[in-house]
């Protein structure tokens, strides 16, 4: 694994993601992870880019920002930017989940570079490393070695609207739900609902979620959603059921 690296925020697990439902993806837009030319945040890390296996068939490893069974199919095309462009970065860059579905810039000494999503995180051989998907590698690698390279949080290529994954246990009385798709790193989710008149942060999980232990409650509630770079989404809703995927109509800039 290779790395350049930013402040806090999104991705988990070690390795690929499988499919959840099958169903149209979102509109990806003018996706391009080979165009670079998009706002950075925070530290640059420096290691080696290693082949995966890192891919939405989870075909060794499960991934980590994934529910059991892996991605919803219907988020493979905007998660994967067109062409399951995906990474997995060191447990030291975790973020206790906040790395989860953020976009990095990578950047390889021999010139190449590309964006990619981050789908999981576990062990590498450094803490700079990175894994990658075969279409990342493919990219890249200029037959190499080492695979030097730098990786740092940026702005995701447009690929569509946000999506808010609730999870399978969801209910009114324990609230779970992951963001999806967020054009920039996401630092903090709050809600307001009938359970909080005021906004209350949800707690993040290993595997990205975003909680609420006491439910949303019954009825209409309003999520707000801070991105690294201090942009903010506030977000309407009438309600959820356990499981749901709910689109939205908004995104970052």
């Amino acid at each position: 694994m290779n790395a350049r690296f930013v402040l806090l925020i999104v991705m988990c697990g070690w390795l690929a993601s499988a499919c959840g439902d099958d169903g149209p993806g979102g509109d990806i837009g003018d996706s391009d992870p080979t165009v670079t030319s998009t706002e950075q945040y925070g530290e640059v890390h420096s290691g080696q880019y290693h082949l995966g296996p890192v891919d939405f068939a989870e075909s060794e490893w499960h991934n980590a920002c994934a529910p059991g069974g892996g991605y919803r199919g219907v988020l493979w095309e905007s998660t994967g930017l067109g062409g399951e462009y995906l990474a997995g970065v060191s447990n030291s860059y975790n973020l206790g989940g906040g790395v989860c579905d953020a976009c990095i810039l990578i950047e390889t000494g021999e010139g190449q570079s590309i964006v990619a999503r981050v789908v999981t995180y576990g062990v590498t051989n450094e803490p700079g490393d990175i894994d990658v998907s075969p279409s990342v590698y493919e990219a890249l690698n200029q037959d190499e070695y080492p695979r030097n390279m730098t990786w740092e949080f940026t702005s995701c290529p447009d690929t569509g609207p946000l999506y808010y994954e609730f999870q399978t246990e969801a209910n009114v009385w324990w609230t779970s739900l992951w963001v999806r798709n967020a054009k920039v790193p996401i630092v903090s989710v709050e809600v307001q609902s009938a359970n909080h008149p005021e906004f209350v942060e949800l707690t993040r999980g290993s595997d990205g979620t975003l909680t609420d232990g006491a439910g949303f409650g019954e009825g209409p509630f309003t999520l707000r959603i801070t991105a690294m770079d201090g942009q903010v989404i506030e977000e309407p809703l009438d309600g959820f059921e356990t499981g749901e995927l709910i689109e939205s109509t908004q995104q970052f800039q």
